[in-house]
Parts: structure tokens; C-alpha cells; sequence
């Protein structure tokens, strides 16, 4: 990655998207959660026995998931049985997928077990396997390398220090 130096050495990093990201999705459960809810595991009793995250911890980042959006809560009812609730993840939920995704790539190819990855992601529609790219807009592949970073409208550069009178 190309960076401004200088302007990257002034820029007040309390305004940055990677770390409001990071405040709710970056812990290992959240991102386990969104893992078995995409993989089809939806109640709260199934989600605990899958990951087995304490519960009181689990009902926490449920709680966070669905106060940020990323999940919705909804009640359903099989014939004859109560209510219960289900998490499902909402169109902001699932616009998480190409970072999860690109970390299950990374874990594939560098951590995955001796016998290979535990799962293997495919399109549906056509069955080829899954692969996350960085692409811009004219629909080029982009390396690491090759990503350029300039300020945006919210940059903002540190407040000078105060000089003694």
C-alpha cells in the first residue's frame, strides 16, 4: 500500500472507519456468530451449542449485532409449538460478507488444518469456488501494492499542541 507520508503522520486517527468497525465486529465471537448464522444456524440454543460461547456473553453480541443492524430478531412458529425467535442478518449484515470471507481465504491458504480448510465456499448458481478480491471500480484486480491512499472528505489532521505562554 501507497501512502502520503507526511499527511499520514498528521491524520488524527480517532476518525477511522476500520476502528468504529472494529468496535462491533471485532471480537472472535461476533464474527463467529456471524459465521453460524450464514452457515443456516439461527436460535440462540443452537448458536450457543455450535460455538459454545459462554451465554451471557453470546446474548451480549446478539444484543450488539441487532442494536447495530447487522442482525434482525424475529419471531417464528412451527405448527403446533411456541413462538420463539430466530436471528436472521439484514442487507447490513450481509454486506460484511467479502471481510469474513476474505478472512476465511486468508485462514485457507495460511492456518487451515493439515487436511485442508474445514469448509469450501461455492457460488450457488454455478458451483465454482469462492474468491475475495480487492477491485475498483473499472473492475480491475487490485493488489496491496497497488492501492493508493489519499485523504477523504472526513480526514481530519491532529489538533496542534498548545504552547505554553
Amino acid at each position: 500500500m501507497t501512502t502520503i507520508i507526511d499527511l499520514r503522520l498528521d491524520r488524527d486517527t480517532t476518525n477511522c472507519s476500520i476502528t468504529r468497525t472494529l468496535e462491533v465486529v471485532g471480537e472472535k465471537w461476533t464474527l463467529l456468530i456471524l459465521r453460524e448464522i450464514w452457515y443456516g444456524v439461527s436460535r440462540f440454543s443452537d448458536l450457543h451449542k455450535m460455538l459454545g460461547c459462554p451465554r451471557n456473553l453470546l446474548a451480549e453480541r446478539l444484543r450488539k449485532l441487532v442494536e447495530h443492524g447487522i442482525l434482525a430478531s424475529e419471531t417464528y412458529q412451527e405448527h403446533g409449538a411456541r413462538s420463539r425467535s430466530r436471528y436472521v442478518v439484514t442487507a447490513k449484515g450481509n454486506d460484511l460478507a467479502p471481510a469474513v470471507l476474505g478472512l476465511l481465504q486468508w485462514g485457507d491458504k495460511y492456518r487451515a488444518d493439515p487436511a485442508g480448510p474445514a469448509v469450501i465456499n461455492h457460488h450457488r448458481d454455478c458451483g465454482a469456488p469462492l474468491s475475495v478480491q480487492v477491485r475498483c471500480a473499472r473492475d480491475h484486480h487490485v493488489p496491496a501494492a497497488e492501492v493508493e491512499v489519499g485523504p477523504g472528505p472526513g480526514f481530519r489532521t491532529k489538533a496542534a499542541p498548545e504552547r505554553a505562554t
